[in-house]
């Protein structure tokens, strides 16, 4: 195993979030996450953030370094929303509030962490996208848009900050087994599952094997990367 990392998953209360804050525990890293009330998983630690305020992101990872014992090494931007809206009938509030957690969210927490990273000489920056990012969903323009700029956003700190020791990455989860999902009707859910090859939903704790390898020294000569985990949804979009 790399040795034991500063970690910091934002969004981690939950879901994908919460799967990847404990997988990282579990393999010994010390792990803060951040939830917009504070409130802390079991066995984590926790620092409240909202993503879409300067400050507040400044104030988190402050809170985080002291918790954590120093600068964060690996960051996981994970926060995102959704307000799914056909094209025609979507506000310009639903395109710019996800655009501006989902995207500018991630941008403001990468732009922190970079600080202490570059100091280090040393860091990991996963973003988390999703197949939607680059496969495309109607009633998800917004959605879509946000998870696929993250790809340009981890490009482009690849080839700004490639030379210090740091990569970012990006992993973009197909469907996974959440409480989301299990609420499809039937037949929805069939038909999901008709166009997955894998014939099958995702764990979250293979999203979170995903994000782990692309944290670990073992993968510090792969950055601006995508790494599809969706049972081979989008097959290389």
């Amino acid at each position: 195993m790399s040795e034991p990392r500063r970690v910091l998953v934002t969004g981690g209360n939950r879901g994908i979030g919460l799967a990847i804050a404990r997988s990282f525990a579990e393999a010994g890293h010390h792990v803060a996450v951040t939830t917009r009330s504070g409130a802390a998983p079991e066995g984590l630690a926790a620092v409240t953030c909202e993503v879409t305020d300067t400050a507040s992101v400044d104030a988190a990872f402050t809170a985080a370094e002291q918790a954590l014992g120093g600068p964060v090494e690996v960051l996981v931007a994970n926060a995102g929303i959704t307000r799914d809206q056909l094209l025609m009938r979507m506000s310009d509030a639903e395109f710019d509030e996800v655009l501006d957690t989902n995207l500018a969210g991630a941008f403001r927490c990468a732009r922190r962490a970079s600080k202490g990273m570059i100091r280090l000489r040393y860091g990991r920056i996963i973003f988390v996208s999703s197949v939607v990012g680059l496969y495309g969903s109607p009633g998800q323009a917004n959605y879509a848009a946000s998870k696929a700029g993250l790809v340009g956003l981890a490009r482009s700190i690849s080839r700004e900050l490639g030379g210090r020791g740091i990569t970012a990455n990006v992993v973009a989860p197909g469907f996974i087994d959440t409480d989301m999902t299990a609420e499809l009707p039937d037949e929805r859910r069939a038909a999901y599952l008709a166009a997955i090859p894998a014939g099958r939903f995702a764990a979250p704790e293979e999203v979170a094997a995903a994000v782990r390898f692309l944290a670990s020294d073992e993968a510090g000569y792969v950055t601006g990367a995508v790494l599809p985990v969706d049972g081979g949804l989008g097959m290389g979009h």
